[in-house]
């Protein structure tokens, strides 16, 4: 049992998932990111990875060994190495499942299939099992059997061609919001199946969610724009299309985002700034007359940020109640007191001693809050420990595994 020490009121509380177990055999950063929220929120999460490690173990960064890629989505884990191209890797793989409630791939079918994970096979093992399974492009459909990875779907989605400069070609976003976004959606499903489990509404159930399905569904407005109206959105800079001003804007020493979502708004900020003028102007009176005389709106209004610092605006801008909030890069928006505040970088360290700092619970639970237990697995690290302590294998038959290339 995983028990927390509550700093707020001096009592040890359970951790709200420390009875799960979860077997993660997926890859990179969607199913591992689902992984890893089961393993913060006390779940026992057992990755399992072929002998020669999961590929983004090698992506940059890659710093005194470790890759940060790795480190972001695998924390707090259990880590077994199986070649299960093998049968006795499978045969082991089949005897966790029997006593998981949570297995999470993202496996095409075929190759799902040749590593013991095919639906038939797992349907037999154990009629409690969740099974999250997170494809490229849906498991139906003309594609279904099509590998995916964030930036292609991005491009398929049509985000890419929403993200970018109105006059350049659509760029990637700076970020893998598919994948993130995608595990994210991932252990909610899973969690979802797991509340109608234990009311009684349904045994095991499989949960398949793609980085299709995810993409399409963060096109929100976008999708429904050209549902309800035809309207296909455009590139837009880091401007939000249809109001102005509500993007980026250049002051003295640097940019920020100022939003002016309503007519009342719009006035406030005249007024605070002591633009009048520019409320008064006919080319600038209503959002939709900004709109069309953007390029003048953006030379006027920038003349007048430009006599402030970023910092003297955002004080300004504050007061009034001016919806606003400066471009950082990472290092800066990392190193912000706001930021620490809200715990959001934490230090943990791995089993070798090294001290590593993380990013933080990006959600808190007030009764029962996660907690970051440790830093991403080595390879292998566990693989003694998890063969006895749940399948009661001994030393001698371990070697025997190792020695056949099995794990």
């Amino acid at each position: 049992m995983h028990m927390i020490a509550d700093k707020k009121r001096g009592n040890a509380i359970m951790m709200p998932l420390n009875k799960i177990l979860v077997i993660d055999a997926s890859r990179i950063l969607a199913g591992p990111y689902c992984g890893q929220f089961f393993a913060d929120h006390g779940a026992e999460v057992i990755k399992i990875e072929p002998p020669e490690g999961d590929i983004n173990r090698a992506w940059p960064v890659v710093k005194d060994g470790a890759s940060a890629n790795y480190h972001s989505v695998n924390r707090g884990k259990k880590n077994l190495t199986l070649n299960l191209r093998t049968p006795e890797a499978q045969e082991i793989l089949h005897a966790l499942i029997r006593k998981a409630d949570v297995l999470i791939h993202n496996y095409l079918p075929g190759t799902a299939a040749k590593l013991g994970m095919d639906q038939a096979t797992l349907d037999g093992l154990n009629d409690n099992l969740i099974q999250v399974v997170i494809g490229g492009y849906g498991a139906k459909g003309p594609l279904a059997d099509k590998p995916g990875f964030d930036v292609m779907l991005t491009a398929f989605s049509g985000i890419m061609s929403l993200t970018g400069e109105a006059d350049r070609p659509p760029v990637r976003p700076g970020i893998s919001a598919i994948d993130m976004s995608s595990g994210m959606l991932a252990f909610g499903a899973a969690m979802t199946a797991l509340y109608a489990r234990a009311t009684g509404m349904a045994k095991g159930q499989r949960v398949d969610l793609s980085l299709l399905e995810t993409a399409v569904s963060l096109l929100g407005y976008h999708g429904l724009n050209y549902l309800m109206a035809g309207v296909i959105g455009k590139r837009d800079g880091a401007n939000f299309s249809g109001l102005v001003p509500y993007g980026r804007y250049r002051a003295k020493d640097g940019d920020l985002m100022i939003a002016t979502p309503s007519p009342a708004t719009w006035q406030r900020l005249c007024e605070t700034l002591n633009m009048q003028w520019m409320a008064n102007d006919p080319r600038f009176v209503t959002n939709e007359l900004r709109v069309q005389n953007e390029t003048a709106f953006r030379v006027a209004f920038e003349q007048i940020l430009s006599a402030h610092t970023v910092r003297e605006l955002a004080d300004i801008l504050d007061r009034a109640g001016i919806t606003n909030g400066p471009v950082q890069t990472v290092d800066q928006a990392l190193n912000h007191p706001q930021t620490l505040a809200n715990e959001m970088v934490v230090e943990t360290q791995s089993s070798d001693g090294t001290k590593r700092k993380l990013l933080g619970l990006p959600f808190k639970m007030s009764a029962t809050p996660g907690q970051i237990r440790a830093a991403a697995p080595e390879l292998g690290e566990h693989t003694a420990e998890i063969l006895e302590r749940h399948l009661g294998l001994d030393a001698a038959r371990i070697a025997q595994l190792r020695a056949m290339g099995a794990v």
